[in-house]
C-alpha cells in the first residue's frame, strides 16, 4: 500500500436542493469510483515492486 497519501479525518458537507441531489450522488459515484481504482492499481503496483525487491534482495546466493 503506498505511503503517500494519508487521510485521518474527512468531513464533507453539502446543501443540495431538488435534483441536484441525484446529480450530485451520480457524479460523486462516477469519480470515487475512478479514484478507487487508480488507488488500488497503485497499490499493487507498489507491492509488485516491493516482491520484485525482495527477490534482487537475495544476493545472488543459491
Amino acid at each position: 500500500m503506498p505511503k503517500n497519501l494519508i487521510i485521518h479525518n474527512l468531513e464533507v458537507r453539502f446543501q443540495l436542493e431538488g435534483d441536484d441531489g441525484a446529480l450530485f450522488t451520480r457524479l460523486f459515484n462516477k469519480h470515487i469510483q475512478a479514484w478507487s481504482r487508480l488507488y488500488e492499481e497503485e497499490c499493487a503496483r507498489a507491492e509488485r515492486s516491493g516482491n520484485d525487491r525482495r527477490i534482487g534482495d537475495s544476493g545472488g546466493s543459491r
